[in-house]
């Protein structure tokens, strides 16, 4: 039965990624059909209650620079702050939040039920129609058939999705939910290659059956940072903003023992995993328990974090303890644990493994090559993590909204985006176990900072139509503050006068001669505030004056990273025609030849990083290529 109503673009899922699709193609003024299996947990964080952290905070500042939703709503509903890796370099410090689950669904709910042009409907869709490989639209389990010429496909982990406790198993997508049982024999019979990935969660615990004394209280920071620009300019400036959220809620450290890891490895004959009942690869930088303690057999504990999941529940979740254990044996574990000896468990962790789609099919939009008109993100492109998805949600959802509208896709590059790092790798390397983003990902990552994540996207955000005029101009304000401060520095003169000696000395620094404020901001003891007590003075905001500070301190390194980003946009420039035959070109190993032929990389660049091409190859194509050309 075909829907009274047709539309511009469906959004299938309602988690992070088809949240930022859904929401992008709406705002950008397409009518636009959302469709979720349980209208009840929009944006569920299914793992930890959290948002950011290293790779994954510079990921929110990017999606919130392009005019998404998840930074907005991860400062709005947050329960504690923090600020990682400060006693690191600029370039792996990270913003993470603390947020209340429930709180988080809440306002996602509310605000797609009151973005125009935008409706949500609870249904599974069992089939994707087409016509000569372009989408058409797609049926549900109702019976219903919504027509569409773009659908963003965005199923998480619920596509044949089978959940494991112990030996036990059921389908699900989520303990409790329903899995998608259907699409993916319809995505198999369209060409749309799919394999098998799974991914885990831990026991949620009573915080009223912890004794705290016995662990080890990790609070917030009062830190001054917000995921989102708009927070900044708006909500943070308020002086009752901290205390309309209330105060900061503690995690707390624990440590497995060696009883624990006793148990553990006694009980391996009733582990899923090890028993090979489960026919998925797992993730490998954020292994189960079980794995943790087999692997790292030297290690005689773990650290483990009891993390609040919201102000209206007496749940923790485990951070570190993501296991599928029998719940009996997860429960023996954890009351080994100092501080946990009378805990309650209120819901056990589990393992769940799903069906994904193999990102090299896709291209530099998210768009599935060989198909018109289908677009997909998050996790059914085999990443992991809520700002992975969401990143591409916002990516995805753009494009299907350009493709609709006849408009040149957004494609973001690597060396100006953690987001264009992300998808570059799920389109070049093969993936075959879940993707996480991490800082060690980008060759560039000392210019790919949280901090100016505004500078790099947000004019490209405006350009797309999601950033308002007032947010666009109080951006180019804030950065002519900055030159202008960059400016001052640059003249303000500091003499080696007995005060000004005797200060630096304190710092572990000597000054012999008249100095810049700029000369002396490069030197790494000193910082902006250190300039303060030397006689200049800022009226830039915190934010604004940390931005100054980094750009002045690393700017020889800043220099150089900025001239490998020229060198490999030079590669980029140069387009493979998608045409080409690779089996024209002699010389080619056929190891570069079969991996040329099955990714069908964009440029040179890109054909550069693919696993099994080498530098020789590559100066084959460019050889062919100059040929073409005529040069």
């Amino acid at each position: 039965m075909r829907y009274v109503k047709d539309y511009s673009v469906i959004v299938v899922g309602a988690g992070h990624a088809g949240l930022e699709a859904a929401l992008a193609c709406a705002r950008l003024g397409l009518d636009t059909l959302l469709l979720t299996l349980n209208l009840d947990t929009l944006g569920k964080m299914s793992c930890n209650p959290a948002i950011g952290g290293p790779g994954k905070s510079q990921l929110v500042r990017e999606i919130d620079a392009l005019g998404g939703e998840m930074g907005r709503a991860a400062d709005a509903t947050f329960l504690q702050r923090k600020m990682l890796n400060l006693s690191k370099g600029p370039a792996v410090q990270a913003l993470r939040v603390q947020t209340d689950r429930a709180e988080y669904i809440r306002y996602m709910k509310r605000l797609v039920e009151n973005t125009p042009r935008l409706d949500l409907k609870q249904a599974e869709v069992t089939e994707l129609i087409l016509a000569d490989k372009v989408f058409q639209g797609v049926k549900t389990k109702m019976g219903f058939a919504y027509y569409a010429p773009a659908v963003v496909l965005t199923t998480g982990t619920f596509l044949r999705g089978e959940i494991f406790i112990g030996l036990d198993s059921a389908p699900a997508g989520r303990l409790g939910e329903f899995s998608a049982a259907a699409l993916t024999a319809s995505l198999n019979a369209h060409g749309i290659r799919t394999g098998r990935l799974k991914t885990g969660t831990t026991p949620r615990v009573d915080w009223r059956t912890i004794d705290f004394t016995r662990t080890r209280e990790e609070p917030g920071l009062e830190e001054t940072h917000f995921f989102s620009g708009e927070t900044l300019r708006g909500l943070a400036g308020s002086p009752d903003f901290a205390a309309r959220r209330g105060a900061q809620r503690p995690c707390y450290l624990v440590r497995t023992n060696p009883r624990a890891h006793e148990i553990i490895r006694a009980n391996l004959d009733r582990s899923p995993l090890y028993q090979g009942l489960i026919n998925a690869v797992g993730p490998r930088y954020c292994p189960s328990i079980e794995d943790k303690v087999m692997r790292f057999a030297d290690k005689d504990s773990h650290h483990l974090f009891l993390e609040p999941e919201g102000v209206d529940t007496t749940e923790m979740y485990v951070q570190g303890f993501s296991t599928s254990l029998p719940y009996d044996v997860q429960l023996n574990v954890l009351r080994t644990i100092p501080g946990l000896e009378k805990v309650e468990i209120m819901r056990p962790g589990y393992a769940v493994a799903y069906d994904f789609i193999y990102p090299e099919q896709l291209d530099r939009s998210l768009r599935l090559r060989d198909l018109a008109g289908i677009f997909s993100a998050g996790q059914i492109n085999g990443t992991s993590g809520y700002e992975e998805a969401a990143a591409q949600g916002l990516v995805a959802g753009v494009n299907a909204a350009r493709f609709v509208c006849g408009r040149k896709p957004l494609v973001l590059c690597r060396e100006e985006s953690y987001i264009g790092t992300l998808i570059d790798d799920l389109i070049t390397k093969e993936i075959r176990e879940p993707y996480r983003m991490m800082t060690s990902r980008s060759e560039y990552r000392l210019f790919l900072r949280q901090d100016n994540a505004e500078d790099r996207l947000l004019k490209k955000g405006r350009a797309i139509g999601l950033i308002s005029a007032d947010r666009y101009l109080n951006f180019k304000q804030s950065q002519k503050r900055i030159r202008a401060e960059k400016a001052r520095l640059t003249e303000f003169k500091i003499f080696p006068n007995k005060k000004n000696r005797e200060f630096l000395l304190k710092l572990g620094e000597k000054l012999t001669k008249p100095s810049s404020g700029a000369e002396l901001l490069k030197r790494q003891a000193i910082s902006l505030l250190s300039l303060l007590e030397l006689g200049f003075s800022t009226m830039l905001s915190g934010v604004e004056a940390e931005k100054l500070e980094i750009e002045i301190k690393y700017s020889a390194y800043l220099d150089e990273v900025r001239r490998q980003i020229r060198q490999a946009r030079e590669a980029e420039k140069r387009k493979i025609p998608p045409e080409l035959d690779y089996d024209t070109l002699l010389g080619l190993r056929n190891e570069a030849r079969e991996k040329l032929k099955k990714i069908r990389p964009e440029t040179v660049g890109q054909a550069s990083r693919l696993a099994g091409v080498n530098p020789a190859d590559i100066s084959i194509l460019l050889v062919w290529l100059r040929r073409q050309s005529g040069g």
